[in-house]
């Protein structure tokens, strides 16, 4: 029992971890940019499509270029009322770090990156969207876990059906061997005595030679 609760409470801690957003910097169109960010423990491609799903689930659609994805004149309500770009960028956390990963979020106005100009209401609502994603991209990562394997599951099952097939296959031709054995058996036998009737004639007709 005591086991138990101690990895639930490791999972929790881990996923805790990974939950809280952060102010940061990007490289966006060759300048360093003011960025929210936020951490998570699955691969890069694995958070990008369930970041594709969620804000799709939400009305929003995306245009993706140069490693970003850009969502022009949009509304995030939990953030603001207001329409504005919507600017995201998944890449792997580190070189040694290959299966978690950095979302950065940046909001955009025309050209200007509207960080330092929001309120401190809004910056703290753009952090807050971010951690309301890690419940999400927990669930959505699970559910990759389960179709992959589920995947493997079927994939095995096919390999055990063949194998199976196979084995019938040679069941009927081990069969089929054991027939045709007892087959040439049966003929040995035949031909045993067919040798020896003829041998007999063959003797029979030596011996009429010598008494000729």
């Amino acid at each position: 029992m005591k086991h138990c609760l101690f990895i639930v409470f490791s999972l929790t801690l881990t996923s805790a971890l990974f939950s809280q957003s952060y102010e940061n910097q990007v490289e966006y169109q060759k300048k360093s940019e003011q960025a929210w960010a936020i951490d998570f423990p699955y691969p890069p491609a694995i958070v990008e499509n369930g970041l594709v799903k969620k804000l799709d689930e939400m009305g929003l659609k995306t245009r993706e270029a140069k490693g970003f994805r850009n969502y022009r004149g949009s509304i995030i309500k939990s953030i603001s009322t207001e329409s504005m770009d919507y600017i995201f960028r998944v890449e792997r956390k580190s070189k040694k770090e290959r299966d978690e990963s950095v979302v950065y979020m940046m909001i955009y106005k025309g050209d200007a990156n509207m960080f330092p100009l929001l309120a401190d209401d809004i910056k703290s609502q753009a952090k807050n969207f971010l951690n309301s994603m890690v419940p999400f991209m927990e669930a959505y990562n699970l559910e990759v876990e389960i179709t992959t394997q589920q995947e493997i599951v079927a994939k095995e099952e096919k390999k055990l059906k063949e194998l199976v097939e196979e084995a019938d296959d040679l069941q009927k031709k081990l069969k089929k061997l054991e027939n045709d054995i007892e087959e040439n058996k049966k003929d040995q036998k035949d031909q045993e005595k067919e040798i020896d009737n003829q041998k007999k004639i063959l003797d029979s007709l030596i011996r009429k030679r010598k008494s000729a």
